[in-house]
C-alpha cells in the first residue's frame, strides 16, 4: 500500500541530508536567563572547542617538553652521584673472598670518613714527633753536628705536614668541596709519612758499624689499609716449614693479619690471622686450622708453628710450649715459590687488596722461616733467647730484607729483655 509523503515530513529530510549525523551539545546557563539570549551568545560553540583543544594540545607539549627536560637533569644528577659514589666505595678483591662479608668495606679503613683520617694521620705525625724529641735528647748529650743537621730538617718536615693536616681539617669544616681531591692528597701524605719515616730511622740507627740489624720489631699502631711492611723477597717451594715470631697485641676484636703470603692464583697460600670474633687460624692454600692462641693481653709472647705437607701435620708452640697439634692440614700440598710475603696486612690479590678489618695492629719481632721442621728444645731456645738459638734459613729477621710503608714503624728491639 502506498505511503503518502506530507509536505513536513520531506522538508525534515531534506534538512536531515543537508547537516548529516548530528549530536547534542549540552551547554548550563543560569537559571533566570532567557534561553534565546543565551543561544545567542553561545552560537559559536564549535569554534570556541576548537580553540580550546588547540591551547590544550599547545601546554600538553610544553610539559612533555619540560617533563624530557627534567629527566635529562635527573640522570646527570644521577650520573655523579654514582661517580662520586665509585671514587670513595672500594673495589672487591678478586682473591682470598673466603673470608670476606657480604657488604663489608674491603679497601678503605674501617668504616671511616675524612675527619677520622686526618685523626689518623695526626696521630702518626705526632708518633714521628716523639721520636725526634728522644733523637733531641740523645743528640744533646752525644752533641753530633749531622745529626742535629737532619734532625732540624725532619722537624720542618713535620711542620709543614701539619700545616697540610690542619688545612684539610678547615676545609673540611667550611664545608668546601674537595673530595675528588682526597685519594691524591692521601697518597701524597703517605708517600712523605713513609719517607720521614725511613730518615728517621736511619737517624736512630746511628753508626751502621754499631747497629745489629736483628735487634729492631715492627709497629703498626692503627687498623688501616696502608699500612704494612713487606720482605723483599720470595719463599722457596716448601714440603715442610718452621716459623717463628715475638708478637705483642691487645686488639679487639682480632688482632688482625701478623704476616700473608701470597702466589700467583691463591691469595691465601700461607697465612696466619686472628679476625673479628675468630680464633687465630693458619691458612695453606686457603685450608684452616684452628689455633690454640691467647695473646691478645698486650704482653710479648714468643709463637712457632711447624708444618709437614706429609699428611698435613702441624704444631703450635707459644712461649716455648707446645699448646696444640693436628693434622690434614693441606696434606701433599707443597708451599708455592714465587709469592709476595707481607707483614701486617691480609692480601686478597697478589702484594695487595688490603682490608683494613683484617690489618694487625700491635708489633712484632724476629719473624724466621725455615723449610724444615725444628724440634722442641730448639724452639724453646727461641723463646728463651738462647745465644744457640738458630736463625731462618729461609728467612732471617733482619732489616735488610724488610721495607716498610704507610706509616709502620720500626724501633729497637730485644727479645727477652723488653718489658711486659
Amino acid at each position: 500500500m502506498d505511503r503518502w509523503t506530507t509536505k513536513s515530513e520531506k522538508e525534515e529530510e531534506v534538512s536531515m541530508q543537508d547537516f548529516g549525523q548530528t549530536q547534542f551539545i549540552c551547554t548550563s546557563v543560569p537559571k533566570d536567563m532567557d534561553l534565546c539570549a543565551a543561544a545567542m551568545q553561545n552560537s559559536g560553540p564549535a569554534e570556541d572547542l576548537k580553540t580550546t583543544v588547540m591551547q590544550l594540545r599547545e601546554t600538553v607539549l610544553q610539559q612533555k617538553e619540560t617533563i624530557m627536560n627534567q629527566k635529562e637533569t635527573i640522570r646527570e644528577l644521577t650520573s655523579k652521584l654514582n661517580r662520586c659514589e665509585g671514587q670513595s666505595a672500594p673495589e672487591p678483591g678478586t682473591g682470598g673472598g673466603r673470608r670476606k662479608e657480604q657488604g663489608k668495606n674491603t679497601m678503605g679503613d674501617v668504616s671511616r670518613g675524612a675527619s677520622d683520617t686526618l685523626a689518623q694521620l695526626g696521630q702518626t705525625l705526632a708518633t714521628l714527633k716523639q721520636r725526634l724529641e728522644n733523637l733531641e735528647q740523645y743528640s744533646r748529650s752525644n752533641g753530633t753536628a749531622q745529626a742535629n743537621s737532619l734532625k732540624d730538617l725532619l722537624q720542618n718536615k713535620i711542620d709543614d705536614m701539619e700545616k697540610q693536616v690542619l688545612s684539610r681539617v678547615n676545609t673540611l669544616e667550611g664545608g668546601k668541596p674537595g673530595q675528588r681531591n682526597d685519594t691524591d692528597q692521601r697518597n701524597k701524605v703517605e708517600s712523605t709519612l713513609t719517607s720521614l719515616h725511613h730518615r728517621i730511622t736511619d737517624l736512630e740507627k746511628g753508626p751502621k758499624s754499631n747497629k745489629l740489624l736483628d735487634k729492631f720489631q715492627l709497629t703498626f699502631p692503627l687498623r688501616t689499609n696502608y699500612m704494612y711492611a713487606k720482605v723483599k723477597r720470595s719463599l722457596p717451594e716448601m714440603y715442610a716449614f718452621t716459623l717463628c715470631l715475638w708478637i705483642k697485641s691487645n686488639a679487639s676484636p682480632g688482632v688482625g693479619t701478623p704476616f700473608s703470603y701470597a702466589v700467583p692464583g691463591q691469595a691465601n697460600e700461607l697465612v696466619l690471622i686472628e679476625w673479628g670474633n675468630n680464633p687465630m687460624e693458619i691458612l695453606i692454600n686457603d685450608k684452616v686450622a684452628k689455633l690454640p692462641f691467647l695473646i691478645n693481653d698486650g704482653k710479648w709472647h714468643h709463637m712457632c708453628i711447624t708444618w709437614t705437607t706429609r699428611d698435613g701435620m702441624w704444631e703450635a708452640f707459644q712461649d716455648g710450649v707446645l699448646r696444640g697439634n693436628g693434622e690434614n692440614l693441606a696434606p701433599y700440598h707443597p708451599i708455592k715459590p714465587h709469592g709476595v710475603l707481607v707483614l701486617g696486612q691480609e692480601q686478597d690479590t697478589l702484594g695487595g687488596g688490603f682490608d683494613a678489618t683484617q690489618a694487625f695492629v700491635g708489633e712484632l719481632a724476629n719473624f724466621n722461616i725455615w723449610d724444615k721442621k725444628l724440634s722442641s728444645s730448639e724452639i724453646y731456645s727461641l723463646a728463651t733467647c738462647n745465644s744457640r738459638a738458630p736463625s731462618g734459613n729461609v728467612l732471617s729477621w733482619s732489616e735488610t730484607n724488610i721495607d716498610v710503608f704507610g706509616g709502620a714503624t720500626k724501633w729497637t728491639f730485644e727479645p727477652c729483655r723488653q718489658p711486659n
